[in-house]
């Protein structure tokens, strides 16, 4: 062997590259020399864009140094190749290459390669002037307008490389020095010198800044890692004073408020509510509802580009309450509250619902579903106060007097921020302000609506006024008063008045499932109370305090809420009562809204529900009948021995006491005259809707039977959406010899199968109605006549129970084609299987029969019953609890339900001739009607449960 391969041949036999990793000398050698030959291809190569070959060497390079850097980061000390970056700096060449190369290849190696310097934590790369300088050059280069357009993978990186950089910030604060520095050289300024400050704000001051407010708004990964980088750096405002001034004098909060504002203007501006067909709730499949129209201008609810814009402008306003939240600095928070204001309120939100129109095809309903979602969304006391403070116009207040060092910074932003809005206001007309026409007022014009979809948002943003706002509503959207100290209702009446929404409800049918619902409502109920803002101080006071202190801090917020009574002149509340009235042809969408916003009048703690809902106790009559002097004599007669020369000649204080409590808890059990005209108008409607449903019992077949299977397919409904059925599996083929099978068919058919429920069901349904036999058909045969006219193998016509053969067999025998011999031909069945299957066939008739029947009703229109024809129900509250409501009567048959709206069309026809001007009538179909039905019965336990939940919580009744 010479001596070249004496040489050689260790190196081709030398240790594996895995090996040279673990050694740090081997590990730093293979560094510098592919630094060296990264240089070196850098150097030779003149343009980079154009020569391919060169850039993709260059990627090689790069990736080779940065996987050799993260490897040597999970190995044990030393590391001596982030010490050669950090001493020879090599990031500096990388950066400028990565800058001038135009490869996205080339950037993203050169992003990872910092990020990873960056993640080692040692060296002090963050805090390092030069590495922060090479870093911000290089991500302002490529994310500037001339740089080449990114992937999302590597757009990606460099937001979250920027992202990493705020978070070591945020944990670190002097490391703010290296990635911040004005131009003005003062840096080192005291943190107290506020006025020192002079000149605008630059992007180079603190380029990171506006690298993620250049994202901000991006949906996915890349937005998230911007807006919380951001936040971060407002976060850190608050501990620097030199950036808490540079953050209040930068455009910070109109780049904010205009990209807020731009995201508004691309909703759509006329809207109609809708949903997927295939995605269509039961309540509102079972009733008329049809689906509205759109087109390229009125865009529909369900679309799929309308959503993804909501969201994104619903997401960027949840951005506006994070930086709020995580923001310390009151200088910064006034800044942007006042952008916000000026900018979005007065410029975009308020103009938009200023000009909505219900006529147009929608703009109402586009602006207060907007308004809705924004109320809904956010939770920071002070967007809230803004918002609900402009639109309502609630009074301003003028804030107390600081310091001037505190508010030197705070004025210059408002004079600077009125300029915009003045420069703004020459291109508005701002004649138009909430003082003339406020969110009050455009509540009550829409409740005045034709266009139902109008009234139904309109009540939806009421609900989420009143749920979640509640202290704004007062005074503004209701007419309230204080309540001083009054009389609070006797336990009597509300005993009195319970019995009489629960006999309501049961007269609408459900009596078996009626107590399990009144206890799912109890508790749904239960936890409407114990949430709401408000109640909440009543319910919770210590976990109420800590929330309510930043409310009361707010200048020109309303004050906490105290003890209310809504007045029943109100006009919100009587609009609402307004629509109750036509409650069983209303749409079902409208009848929901009106239903849950009048359970939220009456959800808050504060608000006293005597007088609007409840009879006052002022209003309470009894009389002097047998039941007061039987009062009288029960109070009387425990002290009877008082008077006894025997007992004694004086009288025991405590018995004296004793007997007067007992006289008060006697007297408030007493129940008030009961008067249908005392009630409030709430109540009185609730027993004319009952009036309606009893003569809808008389006019329309079956109206009961249609309502409790619309009950019960809710109820169906309800538990296929909690339990969703398992897959269905065919059963296996049947196993044996053909001789087999047949003695199986023939034992199974020779006795006769039991009747469906359906079957018997059916049969009901037709001695009710008075059906006539298939026999009247055109088509009808002797044979089928004599078959349909039969009942069910265990009854006879006068419902006794027999024993008899199944008619099946003779209409079998005479129908069934027959060989020379006299066996049946044709399938192979022997008579008793075809007997089967004749029945199965002419159950199916009849069930397809029944079923045309239901719809034939179903699908009627009828309009509001007259109250001539209502006849009102007889109640007495007086002396206990009323009877079960009796079954209503039913029609004999089908044929009423015409002869019955002929007469209310000529009833009705007669009473429009006298009118002075005619008015049309409103109809809807028996099946919308039905479903009506289940939702008025609902609300009516909502409002018992709600006088029962309310007595017991906020001890609202009086026992003595």
């Amino acid at each position: 062997m010479d001596f070249w391969s004496r040489l050689l041949s260790p190196l081709s036999s030398g240790p594996s590259r895995k090996d040279q990793a673990k050694d740090p000398a081997k590990r730093l050698h293979r560094f510098e020399k592919e630094y060296g030959n990264l240089l070196s291809t850098w150097r030779s190569s003149s343009n980079l864009s154009q020569n391919v070959e060169a850039a993709e060497q260059l990627e090689i390079r790069l990736q080779e140094l940065t996987n050799i850097l993260s490897d040597e980061t999970r190995r044990p000390l030393p590391h001596p190749c982030i010490q050669y970056a950090s001493m020879k700096q090599i990031y500096v060449p990388i950066g400028k290459i990565a800058t001038i190369s135009y490869n996205e290849w080339i950037i993203k190696e050169a992003v990872l390669f910092f990020a990873t310097l960056i993640e080692s934590e040692e060296e002090a790369f963050v805090e390092n002037s030069t590495f922060s300088a090479s870093l911000t050059n290089l991500l302002v280069r490529i994310t500037g307008v001339h740089s080449v357009r990114l992937g999302l993978d590597t757009e990606s990186r460099v937001v979250e490389l920027a992202f990493n950089i705020t978070t070591k910030i945020r944990l670190d604060p002097s490391i703010l020095p290296a990635w911040f520095k004005t131009q003005s050289g003062q840096q080192d300024a005291p943190k107290d010198s506020h006025d020192r400050f002079e000149g605008r704000t630059q992007r180079a001051d603190f380029p990171l800044f506006y690298i993620l407010m250049d994202y901000i708004q991006h949906e996915g990964k890349v937005g998230d890692f911007a807006r919380t980088g951001l936040l971060y750096i407002i976060e850190a405002a608050s501990r620097s004073a030199l950036l808490e001034q540079w953050v209040v004098e930068s455009d910070l909060s109109t780049l904010m408020a205009t990209g807020l504002g731009a995201l508004y203007s691309q909703l759509s501006r006329k809207l109609v509510i809708d949903h997927q067909p295939d995605a269509l709730p039961p309540i509102l499949a079972l009733s008329d509802y049809e689906h509205p129209v759109s087109n390229y201008e009125i865009v529909s609810s369900c679309s799929l580009e309308f959503q993804s814009y909501l969201d994104t402008f619903l997401n960027h306003l949840l951005f506006w309450q994070d930086v709020l939240n995580h923001c310390k600095s009151v200088e910064v928070k006034t800044t942007l509250l006042e952008h916000f204001q000026i900018i979005f309120l007065q410029q975009l939100l308020y103009p938009s619902l200023l000009e909505s129109s219900d006529i147009d095809g929608g703009s109402s309903v586009a602006v207060l579903t907007y308004l809705r979602r924004i109320l809904e969304s956010l939770d920071h006391p002070d967007m809230i106060n803004l918002i609900l403070h402009y639109l309502l116009a609630l009074p301003d207040t003028i804030p107390e007097p600081t310091s001037n060092a505190e508010t030197s910074v705070s004025d210059a932003r408002k004079r600077k921020s009125m300029n915009l809005a003045s420069m703004l206001a020459e291109k508005t007309d701002t004649s138009a302000t909430p003082l003339l026409f406020n969110l009050v007022d455009l509540i009550l014009a829409c409740l005045r609506s034709r266009n139902q979809q109008t009234i139904h948002v309109t009540l939806q943003l009421v609900s989420a006024i009143l749920k979640k706002h509640h202290k704004y509503a007062i005074t503004t959207l209701l007419r309230t008063e204080v309540l001083s100290r009054t009389r609070r209702r006797t336990v009597g009446a509300h005993e009195q008045e319970i019995e009489y929404l629960m006999y309501m409800a049961g007269l609408l049918g459900g009596a078996d499932t009626l107590n399990e619902v009144y206890e799912n409502v109890l508790r749904d109920t239960l936890l409407r109370l114990e949430s709401h803002p408000c109640s909440l101080r009543l319910v919770a006071p210590r976990s109420a305090s800590a929330t309510q202190e930043v409310a009361d801090s707010l200048p020109g917020a309303p004050k906490e809420v105290s003890a209310h009574t809504l007045r029943p002149d109100d006009p919100l509340l009587n609009s609402m009562l307004d629509l109750l009235e036509t409650f069983f042809v209303n749409p079902v969408e409208t009848n929901l809204s009106v239903t849950e916003t009048l359970v939220w009048l009456g959800i808050c703690g504060y608000m006293s529900i005597e007088g609007w809902l409840s009879r006052h106790p002022n209003d309470y009559v009894f009389g002097d009948d047998v039941a007061d002097a039987d009062v009288e004599a029960d109070v009387t007669s425990p002290l009877s021995d008082e008077t006894d020369p025997i007992a004694g000649q004086g009288v025991d204080p405590s018995e004296t006491e004793e007997n007067a409590r007992i006289k008060a808890l006697t007297q408030c059990r007493r129940r008030p005259r009961w008067s249908q005209e005392s009630l409030p108008r709430m109540l009185d409607i609730v027993k004319r809707l009952c009036d309606q449903v009893t003569a809808y019992k008389k006019s329309i077949p079956r109206f009961e039977e249609l309502v409790q299977q619309r009950r019960e397919s809710f109820q169906a409904a309800d538990s296929v959406q909690e339990n969703p059925l398992p897959v269905r599996k065919e059963p296996p083929a049947q196993q044996g010899t053909p001789e087999r099978q047949k003695a199986d068919a023939i034992s199974r058919s020779a006795s006769p199968s039991r009747p469906s429920a359906f079957e018997g069901f059916a049969q009901r349904l037709l001695s009710e109605l008075g059906t006539p036999s298939r026999t009247g058909s055109p088509r009808g045969r002797k044979e089928q006549s004599r078959s349909s006219g039969t009942m069910s193998p265990a009854q006879t016509p006068s419902g006794q129970s027999v024993s008899k053969p199944s008619p099946f067999a003779p209409m079998e025998t005479a129908l069934s084609p027959r060989d020379k011999s006299g066996n049946l031909v044709g399938r192979g069945q022997s008579p008793i299987g075809h007997a089967d299957a004749v029945q199965d066939g002419f159950v199916e008739s009849q069930a397809a029969a029944f079923a045309a029947i239901d719809q034939s009703i179903l699908t009627r229109r009828v309009g509001l019953p007259s109250r001539k024809k209502m006849t009102p129900i007889p109640l007495d509250f007086n002396k206990g609890p009323v009877p079960e409501p009796a079954e209503a009567e039913q029609p004999a048959d089908a044929g009423e339900l015409e002869s019955t709206a002929a007469e209310g069309n000529d009833t009705r026809e007669e009473e429009d001739a006298a009118a002075a001007t005619p008015t049309t009538e409103t109809t809807a179909s028996v099946s919308h009607i039905a479903t009506n039905v289940i939702i008025f019965q609902s609300f009516v336990m909502e409002l018992a449960s709600l006088m029962q939940i309310r007595a017991s919580l906020f001890d609202e009744v009086r026992f003595m």
